[in-house]
């Protein structure tokens, strides 16, 4: 069990870093020193104030990556309320039922997503800010608390006391121009209550609020500074001054923990990317910022093998010098050196999370020694529970368990299959306000339920078959795990992305050709479908017989995702194609 306090690891870094640089928008190249995010904080803490805020009071956040997310993130478990950080492709419906789901007594709020947000759909809110500045966009007079004055506590929030330029005369008046690293001082919250609600967005089509401590928080954070190679112990992933580029979203318990957290609480520079990263924008930030660590789903990196180095090495000349001893060597070590520039040149790995990478992809990466790795884990596990350094990762696993989680493999089959189950730091108190559905996440002896199923070896790699609600039955029931066979389709030509389905004991793929190939090649629609259809027939053929594809569904437009990149499968278990 950590000894370090989440609140505590803010303030020691305050302290320590305050002259380093911490944040900067990449884009506008906005940047402050650790020094300014403590009086930032410091203000919003006056500003809670004034709004009547009180411990463990919940605060949602929604808006792009920025520097100004991470600093109300900050202020506010800080302050010692509850964070409650939204996506933002959350539809506003959604939004509207988190915040009163939460029962959120403020909002920060990117303007964007305002413009789009029904004030009088806001539950407790009492007042909405904006992340350009933190000004007032709203202030919520029926939201507000009244209290008898005969008790003395008649509460009122006029916009004016929560301007900028009020708050600036509260903190002149408190510091007297006197605010030094000695002057932060956060009251003590204990490690085991709720420091955020992160509202899931799975593939099953129900959002759920998951409780993570500020142990699980600070366990993650803490694994970031300290996590090295077994045979190289003085090699950490993180150290004071390391740059970082964040563009995995930051309401996401993933980029969150470590883009974010992790780096700020050991003096890190972190750079936002403050708008969609597209290739060509990832590309040139890494570039110019050159990372020392790479956070990554795996369609980013899937990405940039299909459209930079797959078409290099399937050219005819390519492909035979590939196959000639020693000279093969040669070009692939220059294909990775192409690589690794790609990525800025200067980082120790990149750790790639979220989603399975594809089976081919991570083949060639291996062969290449490219410097990846890959972990697992879950938002209710805030989010890690397993994670090898490159240099020992085992290829097709997840790595080992951390030394603080425990794993556990329930109802296992006759192939050593079943369910993973983990216990330790990092696992989550429940879902808020849901009994039945905490209940479920849990065995009777206190593991929580992945949903995941797989097997772990000899060695304690973790090593990921598929998820149980996916799992199909054979027609003699054997398990059939359909992740595995969409690896398989999306490596095929004309294939962008896939989904296998199961309808009346017949597995159906539905596949979202690459539009891209297909109109180089000069295919219509009928001509898309029968190269489909022998993508299906090709990939039949490396299948079991009670795995076989007996149809394929064209999908024109691209199937619609979760922030982490998992297509949201509920929405064409059922459906006919589009």
């Amino acid at each position: 069990m950590i000894k370090e306090n989440f609140v505590r690891l803010f303030e020691d870094s305050f302290r320590r870093y305050w002259e380093l640089e911490a944040f900067t928008d990449y884009e506008t190249k906005y940047t402050v020193t650790y020094g300014q995010v403590a009086e930032q904080v410091e203000k919003l803490h006056l500003l809670f104030e004034q709004c009547g805020i009180q411990k463990n009071d919940k605060i949602a956040l929604i808006g792009r990556n920025c520097t100004n997310w991470a600093i109300a993130y900050i202020a506010t478990i800080t302050y010692g309320a509850v964070i409650v950080p939204i996506l933002q492709d959350f539809r506003p419906e959604n939004v509207h039922h988190i915040i009163k789901h939460s029962d959120s007594k403020l909002l920060f709020s990117g303007d964007y997503y305002w413009d789009h947000l029904d004030e009088n759909e806001l539950g407790q809110v009492r007042a909405v800010l904006s992340l350009t500045d933190f000004h007032p966009v709203t202030v919520i007079e029926s939201a507000l608390p009244v209290i008898d004055e005969e008790h003395g506590v008649h509460f009122s929030l006029p916009r004016e006391i929560i301007t900028q330029e009020a708050i600036q005369r509260l903190f002149d008046d408190k510091f007297k121009g006197q605010f030094f690293p000695d002057s932060i001082r956060y009251d003590y919250k204990d490690n085991d209550e709720v420091a955020s609600i992160n509202y899931t967005s799975g593939t099953t089509g129900f959002s759920k609020g998951v409780m993570t401590t500020g142990r699980a928080l600070a366990s993650n954070a803490i694994f970031g500074h300290h996590a090295y190679a077994a045979s190289n112990p003085s090699q950490h992933l993180l150290f004071p001054g390391d740059r970082m580029v964040t563009f995995l979203p930051l309401a996401h318990a993933y980029g969150c923990a470590f883009d974010f957290l992790g780096n700020a609480t050991i003096g890190g520079h972190t750079y936002f990317i403050t708008k969609t990263p597209t290739p060509k924008v990832l590309m040139s930030a890494f570039s110019e910022i050159k990372p020392t660590l790479i956070l990554s789903v795996p369609l980013i990196i899937e990405k940039i093998y299909r459209k930079q180095i797959q078409p290099m090495i399937a050219k005819p000349p390519m492909n035979w010098v590939l196959k000639v001893p020693y000279l093969d060597d040669v070009v692939l070590s220059q294909i990775k050196k192409k690589l690794v520039g790609v990525f800025g040149g200067s980082f120790e790995q990149i750790i790639i999370g979220g989603a399975a990478l594809n089976a081919e992809v991570e083949k060639f990466m291996t062969k290449i020694k490219f410097p990846f790795t890959i972990g697992y884990g879950m938002t209710e596990t805030a989010p890690l529970i397993s994670y090898s350094h490159w240099t020992e990762f085992k290829p097709t696993s997840c790595g080992k368990h951390l030394d603080n989680m425990d794993v556990r493999v329930d109802n296992v089959n006759d192939s050593g299959v079943g369910e993973i189950v983990v216990k330790g730091d990092n696992v989550m108190l429940g879902y808020y306000k849901n009994e039945d559905a905490t209940a479920n996440s849990f065995t009777k002896d206190g593991w929580l339920r992945t949903g995941d199923l797989g097997y772990v070896d000899k060695d304690g790699n973790i090593f990921i078959k598929g998820r149980c609600k996916t799992m199909l039955l054979g027609p003699s029931g054997q398990n059939i795990y359909p992740e595995e066979i969409e690896d398989k389709l999306n490596n095929m030509p004309y294939v962008m992305e896939s989904i296998v389905v199961q309808r009346e004991n017949r597995i159906v793929a539905l596949i979202h050709p690459d539009i891209d190939a297909c109109d180089a090649a000069g295919l219509d629609s009928k001509g898309v479908a029968k190269e489909l259809d022998n993508v299906r027939k090709e990939v039949n053929k490396t299948l079991a017989a009670y795995e076989q594809i007996n149809e394929v569904e064209v999908h024109i437009q691209e199937f619609e995702k979760t922030p982490k990149k998992s297509i949201k499968r509920y929405l064409y278990s059922d459906m006919n194609a589009v």
